[in-house]
């Protein structure tokens, strides 16, 4: 799967006009037509969503525009400020995404979950784009892991940890569709993973490299603390960094630009840019700042 992120990168790279600028302001303005539209129908049924849903049946008897519109589809029995706030959310991670990676690669990840969703809804007969934009929140919390969000616009909460609430929710959709026998229903949030996975593989590696260095980091500071206490007292406290006589250290991360390392810096983080040809390591100040090595 690793290989296949920096394929993915290269193909980015290489064909930037495989792109579509200001892709989910497109994607908030449809889906909010689609919704205008179930609101207002006469009969009181969703008859626009029921049209332009994902249908496989349908599909294989000419109705083909589902394959693009079922894009637009918003979930149903939402209330209008609950559908609000979720096109709002959307439409701040898919421009934050962006962004970060420029217009090619934001589109490609974002129709390579539409094409595994349709291989699904073929399979299954049905799908949504849900998953796939629930699934958005994963990428953004890994590029911006200590952002913070108002919960209930007063309880601040890191990215990361509304993440994992994330995966939770994925966790236990996953489980009811298993338990209930919809085996082909699971699959439909598991693609949407699986198209995370394959554009973060090597962060989410890095990432686990970068907290197993600093645990070990810490195993070694109090190893060498409990080694050289007072004795018939506590623990001298020494400062790990200046014992350099008397315990070899070496650094786990390094930046490429201003060699800033995690032992001489160990409240800064590190990131491996995806756009250089390579694996180089930038601290967060430079990880956007930085020239691409090709």
């Amino acid at each position: 799967m690793r290989a296949m992120q920096q394929w993915l990168n290269r193909f980015c790279y290489k064909h930037p006009r495989l792109s579509l600028p200001g892709l989910m302001r497109y994607i908030v303005i449809g889906t909010v037509l689609v919704y205008l539209l179930d609101m207002f129908s006469t009969s009181g049924y969703p008859i626009a969503s029921s049209l332009l849903a994902f249908n496989a049946n349908a599909i294989l008897h000419g109705q083909i525009w589902r394959i693009v519109t079922f894009i637009f589809v918003p979930l149903g029995g939402q209330h209008i400020i609950s559908f609000a706030l979720t096109l709002y959310l959307y439409y701040f991670i898919g421009n934050a995404l962006e962004r970060e990676w420029g217009s090619s690669k934001f589109t490609i990840f974002y129709f390579f979950g539409v094409v595994l969703n349709i291989l699904i809804g073929f399979l299954v007969g049905t799908t949504s784009m849900y998953y796939v934009n629930m699934s958005m929140f994963f990428a953004f919390a890994t590029l911006y892991p200590d952002l913070q969000f108002l919960l209930f616009f007063i309880i601040p909460v890191k990215a990361k940890w509304l993440a994992w609430i994330d995966a939770a929710f994925f966790a236990v959709a996953i489980l009811r569709y298993l338990f209930l026998g919809h085996l082909l229903l699971a699959l439909i949030p598991i693609v949407a993973i699986l198209n995370y996975l394959l554009f973060f593989v090597s962060d989410i590696g890095s990432q686990i490299s970068y907290w197993k260095g600093r645990a070990k980091h810490k195993m070694n500071q109090t190893q060498y603390r409990n080694s050289y206490g007072q004795p018939g007292g506590g623990p001298k406290v020494v400062n790990f960094h200046d014992a350099k006589t008397k315990t070899k250290t070496t650094y786990l991360h390094k930046c490429a630009v201003c060699g800033k390392t995690d032992l001489t810096d160990p409240q800064m983080e590190f990131r491996y840019c995806s756009r250089c040809n390579g694996y180089y390591c930038y601290c967060a100040d430079h990880i956007n700042n930085h020239i691409h090595i090709q």
